[in-house]
């Protein structure tokens, strides 16, 4: 139930009414009055426009309430009015850490309603670019996080790596966040011939930034006192709550899309999936750590295995034609003028497809009526079902323990409020 803004109200709110307001699991211990905190939605250690309804015996939090919504942009209403590659824009504003990886769980489920599949160097790329998306995504969290506990030099490393990949994303795709490569059938063009040489450099140099980082924090005192024994879930308790991704997998539970059900070819790379079984704020910072390091290898694997062809399947009535053809043939430039006025019908179906984002399960619900635009277009996104664990981590922990924990499970408000 989505509480009250008006804070008058919440302070006249009876014990009564508050446990109504809570939720059945949110027990309230006892009839003693409790101080009622309202933290954010401006407060920046919600990582967004979120707020949080704190129920407060002196500095323990005796019950927490996320109200979300603040954000909510009708995304998937919207999608269903576009035609399916013109839709393809607003995935990058979900998850805008990882837009890479929004595109791809889209385009798959398009691909798959059409019965199409990728060319196997499309595939490859693919992989890469979301992988590279994966570690950009990890550095915006460490460093965000790190903020949180009051660690500035971090933040300041991580930014700095981040803005590498993003170069690499502005020379792919022409754009740095908002990217859109990924398209129905392939890609939006092939890779330039700086790309792989830029990648082979930040492969290089980013081992030892990461042992940077976690010289500065893995041991640390400070940042173990804040870290472990704080926001513990265990095993039961995340899959009933349907966590997923490195707060999933810091809970001890090996599940992971790219090996439990893999897409774009990720059964042919070898990796690890990290897990620690704590449960805690420090065992989900390991995995993440742990994670980048994987993610490099799957980098390396796909550079040395990139095979040569098309980018795109050979298909007029969903790739436009290619750029050349258009300045001496004209049936290239009507072919081009009617798919990207008219689109491509998509036949009746549904197809449901997932792909491991930097924070979890992210999947498309993707419905078509014969059409050129999706019936139902709806997203299962990791950041809202983890956020959903959160009252679990906090009961019984400290208020400044709340701003530690929401940064370990990595939400982005922009997937939640969608």
């Amino acid at each position: 139930m989505t509480l009250s803004t008006d804070p008058d109200a919440i302070q006249e709110l009876t014990v009564e009414e508050l446990r109504a307001k809570f939720g059945t699991g949110m027990e309230i211990a006892g009839d003693e009055e409790y101080m009622l905190l309202s933290m954010g939605p401006q407060h920046p250690s919600t990582h967004g426009v979120l707020r949080l309804l704190l129920e407060l015996d002196g500095e323990t939090v005796v019950n927490l309430a996320p109200d979300i919504g603040f954000l909510h942009t009708g995304i998937e209403k919207t999608m269903e009015s576009k035609r399916y590659t013109l839709g393809l824009v607003l995935t990058d504003r979900m998850d805008y850490l990882s837009p890479m990886s929004n595109n791809l769980g889209y385009i798959l489920a398009v691909e798959k309603l059409l019965g199409v599949e990728a060319t196997p160097r499309a595939q490859v790329i693919r992989v890469i670019l979301t992988e590279l998306a994966r570690v950009s995504s990890h550095l915006v969290w460490l460093g965000t996080h790190a903020l949180d506990l009051a660690a500035m030099s971090v933040f300041l490393y991580c930014f700095r790596e981040r803005e590498y990949i993003l170069d690499i994303f502005e020379m792919v795709a022409g754009q740095r966040m908002m990217v859109s490569y990924f398209r129905p059938g392939g890609l939006w063009r092939d890779l330039p011939e700086e790309f792989e040489p830029a990648v082979r450099k930040f492969l290089e140099f980013m081992p030892s930034r990461i042992a940077d980082y976690e010289a500065l924090t893995k041991n640390n005192p400070i940042w173990l006192d804040r870290t472990k024994g704080v926001g513990v879930v265990s095993a039961e308790q995340a899959v009933a709550w349907g966590m997923t991704g490195p707060s999933l997998r810091g809970s001890g539970v090996n599940w992971d899309i790219r090996k439990a059900q893999p897409y774009s070819g990720y059964e042919q790379y070898d990796f690890d999936v990290p897990l620690e079984t704590d449960g805690d704020v420090y065992a989900r910072y390991r995995c993440r750590m742990e994670e980048m390091r994987q993610s490099l290898r799957i980098i390396e694997q796909g550079l040395d295995n990139l095979p040569d062809g098309p980018v795109n399947i050979d298909d007029p009535k969903i790739v436009p034609p290619p750029r050349s053809e258009l300045g001496h043939s004209m049936e290239a430039v009507i072919h081009h003028f009617k798919l990207w006025t008219e689109g491509f019908d998509a036949p009746e179906g549904f197809v449901y497809q997932s792909v491991e984002s930097p924070r979890g399960e992210f999947a498309c619900y993707l419905r078509g009526d014969g059409g050129p635009k999706p019936a139902r277009v709806h997203f299962r996104t990791p950041s809202y079902v983890n956020l959903a664990s959160l009252p679990i981590m906090s009961k019984g922990a400290f208020v400044a323990d709340v701003v530690a924990i929401i940064g370990s499970i990595d939400i982005v408000l922009g997937e939640i409020d969608r």
